[in-house]
């Protein structure tokens, strides 16, 4: 746990600094979008690499989140934590009540359903025009008003300054997510993703642990959206329609799902193809696909998963096995 603290505070003051040492404006905003990004697939992370529960609905929660942080910033609140709180829960509720029903199928059912809630969710922020803005989405920009906490004042209304709010907030999104793996809770997923009929048989609860991990991805990917929203200013349909679930799916793919790194690493990869494909061709679909489809095959695995299971990198860890013995007991001496 603290290893984990440790190293998550350090990467989160390189991110902080980094733009002091190095400012661009398309830097900062590209860092941003790849850590929202990056939650948003690691939450997704936590049902299909950890528990083996494949779902193709999950933008639905990071619809929820945003359209709930805008709708409560643009009409009824001028408490910018408060409304990204209130997003969150919003988001973990529908994943509780979608995942009610959700764990009671088989895989590939689960998966079919998960999607048909998501369409379901997707309608009603096109039919709700009232509140949600139809197809046009939520248009006239999203308030951020300062956050004001312990008597200080900050205001996240620059880009640098809202990057700064997103790396505290995502590098301790991770570092829970982290705890969450590496918990005897964890192990107990992992157990369900290996075996689920022999998990059953041993006495543990799966539909209940699958449902409470259920909830804890949607309230990440709320979380993800929320910070979307905020990040463009507005919320619109396509984050609730299926290829935006398609998205974080992609992520882990080429990333990898058996570690929290490869969905961050699939996260930075497809956000820098898309920057440079959008800048010298229309045909986005047409070469983003040709490309995942030659790593996806070349490798067979997400690249995380493919370096860590490299036989380079089994020796360095053996090595670093060897030699923390040697030195507690050159300690210990």
């Amino acid at each position: 746990m603290k290893k984990t603290i440790f190293w998550g505070s350090i990467i989160a003051v390189i991110l902080i600094i980094f733009p002091f040492v190095y400012y661009s404006k398309f830097m900062i905003n590209y860092l941003t979008q790849i850590l929202i990004m990056a939650l948003f697939a690691v939450s997704l992370n936590l049902l299909v690499g950890y528990t083996g529960m494949i779902s193709f609905g999950h933008a639905a929660y990071f619809g929820i989140g945003a359209y709930s942080v805008g709708i409560l910033l643009q009409k009824y609140s001028s408490n910018l934590l408060g409304s990204l709180f209130l997003a969150v829960v919003f988001s973990a509720i529908a994943a509780l009540v979608i995942g009610f029903f959700c764990i009671r199928l088989g895989r590939i059912y689960f998966a079919m359903l998960s999607l048909a809630f998501a369409q379901i969710i997707y309608t009603i922020v096109v039919k709700w025009t009232g509140m949600t803005g139809g197809d046009q989405g939520l248009i006239g920009g999203i308030p951020k008003p300062p956050i004001s906490l312990l008597g200080l004042s900050f205001s996240i209304g620059t880009p640098l300054n809202f990057y700064i709010f997103t790396v505290i907030l995502v590098i301790a999104s991770f570092v829970i997510c982290k705890f969450i793996v590496d918990s005897p809770f964890g192990a107990i997923l992992k157990t369900i993703r290996d075996n689920f009929l022999r998990t059953y048989f041993i006495g543990i609860p799966v539909k209940i642990y699958q449902l409470v991990i259920f909830v804890i991805a949607g309230t990440f990917a709320g979380l993800s959206g929320a910070l979307m929203a905020l990040f463009i200013s507005g919320a619109y349909p396509d984050f609730t329609y299926w290829t935006k679930s398609a998205e974080p799916i992609f992520m882990i793919l080429v990333g990898g799902m058996g570690s929290l790194l490869g969905p961050i690493l699939g996260a930075a990869i497809l956000n820098l193809l898309t920057a440079y494909i959008t800048m010298y061709t229309h045909l986005y679909e047409l070469v983003m696909g040709t490309v995942l489809v030659i790593f996806i095959l070349s490798l067979k695995k997400g690249l995380a998963d493919y370096l860590l299971e490299s036989e380079r990198f089994k020796r360095w860890s053996s090595s670093l096995a060897k030699k923390k013995p040697s030195r507690i007991g050159l300690a210990t001496e």
